[in-house]
């Protein structure tokens, strides 16, 4: 399958996502969500631009795991494409230490809080970082991905197929705060 999507910067959570609710958004899921990219010691995937993760979601619900691959990123005409096959893994612990005895080890990990919707056919998901900016990232068939991006309201403009290291580097440059997308990467004195 192809993941067509956008990412922008969020100005106002609360507006966004009353927007959302109020132009008929599901709330399908809102918790806290955990990727944990796995690679060799050389980084071997990462070098081909693949990932490989096991992605856990905590919420009111309980908590659900997924094994993830996606393939090399491609941009067409603004969006961000990127083939992605996944499947619903029933213990993350175990399939974790699977992937330690084959070699493999964690190489990045990405924790944020999110709040997600299914809004006319298109998964729209608001992500908090712990140090970064909000961003919002919507997936869908382009005419999908357009439909819920003018319900949100954010100006077209500042929706991009940029990766999360380059939102990260603008947060940079426009703070001058490192940002942070790792709980565990806090001081202690962020706490």
């Amino acid at each position: 399958m192809t993941e067509t999507e956008l990412k922008a910067v969020v100005d106002d959570l609360a507006l966004r996502r009353r927007l959302v609710e109020e132009g008929g958004g599901v709330l399908e899921k809102e918790g806290y969500l955990q990727d944990r990219r796995w690679d060799t010691e050389a980084e071997t995937i990462c070098a081909r631009d693949h990932v490989l993760r096991i992605r856990v979601f905590s919420g009111r619900a309980g908590t659900e795991a997924t094994l993830e691959w996606k393939g090399p990123t491609r941009a067409e005409n603004g969006y961000k494409l990127r083939e992605e096959i996944g499947t619903t893994v029933g213990d993350a612990a175990a399939l974790s230490e699977m992937m330690e005895r084959l070699g493999l080890q964690v190489t990045r990990t990405i924790d944020r809080d999110i709040v997600q919707f299914k809004l006319r056919g298109a998964t729209v998901r608001f992500e908090s970082y712990p140090r970064m900016d909000i961003l919002v990232e919507v997936e869908g068939t382009i005419a999908q991905i357009e439909d819920a991006v003018a319900v949100i309201g954010l100006p077209r403009e500042s929706y991009s197929a940029d990766s999360l290291p380059e939102f990260m580097a603008r947060y940079e440059r426009r703070t001058g705060k490192r940002p942070v997308v790792c709980a565990a990467d806090l001081d202690d004195e962020e706490w």
